[in-house]
């Protein structure tokens, strides 16, 4: 079993008097896939925005890389750059797409990476675009853009929210296949928050149910999906209305 790269302890997020989230316990481990589902509003995307240190937690500490954060530890720069999100509606610079995939190495005053963004934009299928203006992209293409941009930075962990939300089916082939191979060959630590029970069954190796902003179940995936042992997490996964 490989080592936490996350561990979270007794960590919750109030936002105006409610609190949002309250995670008693979790490790992600170093080279997983880890899914994260759950109904909308379960605290999912909270959660991710406290991976990706945007926020501070409210209560409890988040210990990355044997470096422990809470409301009042911040995170050095160097270790918050070891992560990146690629959120479900990417936002992308009235520009080409190599300088859309170029844009948070020129962030961090990286030159000389021509070759890495080149690869990046093949291996998302998008080399032969990569001076379209960006505006003039589908939803998946762009999709792939924002990936390859995240790609291009070498992060520890990716953080995935909702990557394929309202894409084709070939997109949605394309885009977990993508992350299929950066987990395996590169070894990236993937958090995968998805909606689509069926997109975690096919990536994760881990996936914990949420709701309420608390962690119901967390299990192998063949477990979780085959003999949950909540009543709620096999009430989710049959489809029905557990919330």
């Amino acid at each position: 079993m490989s080592e936490p790269i996350y561990q979270l302890q007794g960590v919750t997020k109030v936002y105006n008097g409610r609190r949002v989230l309250d995670v008693e316990r979790l490790d992600i481990r170093r080279g997983e896939i880890f899914a994260l589902v759950g109904p909308s509003g379960a605290g999912k995307s909270t959660l991710l925005r406290l991976l990706n240190f945007l926020e501070h937690p409210t209560g409890g500490t988040i210990r990355f890389l044997d470096v422990e954060f809470s409301a009042t530890r911040p995170v050095p720069l160097e270790l918050k750059r070891r992560v990146t999100t690629v959120f479900q509606r990417p936002i992308l610079l009235n520009r080409s797409v190599w300088a859309n995939a170029n844009f948070g190495l020129q962030l961090r005053g990286q030159r000389d990476a021509a070759r890495r963004i080149e690869q990046a934009l093949e291996q998302v299928g998008l080399g032969r675009l990569a001076r379209q203006p960006a505006r003039t992209l589908s939803g998946g293409e762009a999709q792939r853009v924002a990936l390859a941009r995240a790609m291009v930075l070498e992060p520890d962990v990716l953080l995935l929210d909702e990557p394929t939300a309202n894409l084709d089916p070939y997109n949605v082939g394309l885009i977990e296949d993508i992350a299929r191979t950066l987990n395996r060959d590169r070894g990236i630590s993937i958090v995968l928050v998805t909606h689509n029970v069926f997109q975690a069954k096919r990536l994760a190796e881990r996936v914990a149910l949420l709701l309420e902003g608390r962690i119901v179940e967390i299990a192998d995936v063949g477990p979780f999906f085959q003999s949950p042992a909540d009543p709620r997490t096999a009430a989710f996964v049959r489809g029905e209305m557990v919330y």
